[in-house]
């Protein structure tokens, strides 16, 4: 399933399978390092959920679920910050394309609300296309200072 490294500056560099499976590992990984790290229990959840997203959309939307095409996983922290990217095999995605979840014509759909809770609950959220094919998602959650 995943080839995951844990380094001594807590960085995962892992593939995954283009399983929705892979989305639980992927957040597992990801709250694991942040919470090493001295993130509060509201930011794990947080970031959990949009490393959650982001892995699904990519095995959905970016590989289709082919087992050929693999989920490629990236964790780091500093000092201040946890950074996940996500990165698929697929044919690439505009953002320019997405509908607004909000509008009243899209609030029954099944889908199109990805996006818009990773934004909502990381403090950074960067997309871009890659040639010649696939996406790369970068995620940033600031560690909240408690005073």
């Amino acid at each position: 399933m995943a080839d995951e490294s844990l380094s001594e500056t807590n960085q995962v560099d892992t593939y995954l399978d283009s399983l929705l499976e892979s989305a639980d590992t992927a957040e597992h990984l990801a709250v694991d390092v942040a919470r090493a790290a001295g993130f509060q229990e509201e930011e794990l959840h947080k970031l959990g959920m949009a490393v959650r997203e982001s892995v699904v959309n990519a095995v959905v939307h970016g590989n289709r679920y082919n087992a050929k095409k693999k989920v490629h996983l990236l964790i780091s922290n500093s000092r201040d910050r946890i950074t996940v990217t996500v990165t698929d095999q697929g044919q690439g995605f505009d953002l320019s394309s997405l509908r607004d979840p909000l509008a009243e014509e899209n609030l029954l759909e099944q889908s199109g609300r990805g996006i818009f809770l990773i934004r909502a609950f990381t403090d950074e959220f960067h997309i871009r296309r890659l040639v010649p094919s696939g996406t790369e998602v970068k995620l940033v959650k600031y560690k909240q200072t408690v005073v």
